[in-house]
């Protein structure tokens, strides 16, 4: 399988459907991007982190933003929610007989996460675990390429979890790493994940900002500014 990549505000975007990206990237390595306008405001600021979303093995669109700024730019590509993607790569790294690695979240909530995680799923072999509290990343490092995993879903947050996972992928080549945010939370039943409804119009970001109100601040004006600049791409090319 081949990737078929759009690019959006210069940014590479894959255009797999979600059993696709699940195909590719268990059958590959490298790190994979959950990417959304956020993000790109980031990378469009910081060389180096756009650089390292421009050099990873697979970027979804995770963002409902992204999705909508692909439509405007005439590239009907469907959102994959980074959450599922994780929660997938999860169960077929169990089936598959995988080892997993997790970091992030607080110890409490990643404890949780990862008892919740077991029960739910057969077979899953968490061979490491670290919260996401940590000042010396060189130690995490060390130890999770100790403990030799095949999978590793870091949830520090972005940037700071797609840096972590550049340096993993360097120590770490024919492993798959994947930043997923505040999923852990949501695992381990300490967030509510947005009703299917919001989750099937796309509006999850929105549950969030009324449950989160600081979020506010986060999406506005990113998500506009974001969707403008998309626009102005769409009728000039730049």
């Amino acid at each position: 399988m081949h990737r078929d990549i759009v690019k959006i505000l210069g940014f590479g975007v894959d255009t797999f459907t979600f059993d696709e990206a699940l195909e590719y990237i268990t059958s590959n390595h490298g790190q994979v991007v959950t990417i959304n306008p956020e993000m790109i405001e980031t990378a469009c600021k910081n060389s180096e982190f756009a650089n390292i979303i421009n050099s990873s093995e697979m970027v979804v669109p995770d963002g409902i933003g992204v999705q909508l700024g692909l439509k405007i730019l005439g590239k009907n590509v469907k959102r994959i929610a980074g959450i599922e993607l994780g929660k997938a790569l999860l169960v077929k790294s169990a089936q598959t007989n995988k080892r997993v690695a997790l970091i992030g979240a607080k110890e409490d909530v990643l404890t949780l996460a990862v008892s919740k995680l077991k029960n739910e799923i057969p077979n899953l072999n968490i061979v490491y675990s670290h919260n996401g509290y940590f000042e010396n990343d060189f130690d995490i490092l060390d130890n999770i390429v100790h403990s030799e995993p095949d999978v590793i879903l870091v949830a520090l947050g972005s940037p700071k979890q797609e840096f972590f996972n550049s340096q993993l992928k360097l120590r770490l080549p024919n492993a798959v790493m994947i930043g997923l945010g505040g999923s852990f939370d949501v695992w381990a039943g300490v967030v509510k994940r947005a009703p299917k409804i919001y989750q099937s119009l796309g509006l999850e970001w929105l549950y969030r900002t009324i449950k989160e109100p600081q979020r506010f601040k986060r999406i506005f004006p990113t998500l506009p500014v974001f969707i403008i600049k998309v626009i102005k791409e769409r009728f000039t090319g730049k």
